[in-house]
């Protein structure tokens, strides 16, 4: 693991590639959870997190769904939807003037999860979200997986 202040340096110079987990339900809703964390602090948004270096697609796919869906799934259990741009004007450290840019590959899961058995670490609460749903607290990055959906 880098030291903060070297994981921000790499944050400020360089994209980040990560994985989204876009959990979804039989009536074309979409799992998010509120983010404790920044970047999208406050926002709902769906489960993911960053891919390491020297891990594998498939490590990070086992890793990523353990840590953020408690159960680990293989890479083969999802289907990617494509690969998308975050970019944020913050950073996981709030430091000043250091924005956040990710290469994210979307994951689709077909399943049904009971929101109150999933981990916590990343996210206050979880809930279901569909197209139709008040959208104003989802974050633009995860609104645009619900067109995938329909």
């Amino acid at each position: 693991m880098l030291a903060k202040q070297d994981f921000l340096n790499v944050v400020d110079l360089t994209p980040l590639v990560s994985i989204d987990l876009i959990v979804s339900s039989a009536d074309g809703k979409i799992l998010m959870g509120q983010r404790l964390n920044q970047p999208a602090q406050g926002y709902w948004f769906v489960p993911g997190g960053r891919i390491y270096k020297s891990e594998t697609l498939e490590q990070a796919f086992r890793r990523i769904t353990e840590t953020e869906l408690g159960q680990v799934y293989e890479i083969g259990d999802g289907r990617l939807l494509g690969a998308f741009t975050h970019l944020y004007d913050t950073n996981f450290a709030d430091a000043p003037g250091i924005s956040t840019h990710y290469v994210v590959l979307g994951y689709q899961l077909n399943m049904a999860l009971e929101s109150a058995q999933l981990p916590q670490q990343q996210h206050s609460a979880y809930r279901w979200i569909g197209a139709d749903d008040d959208l104003s607290q989802v974050h633009p990055n995860s609104q645009a997986y619900l067109p995938y959906l329909r």
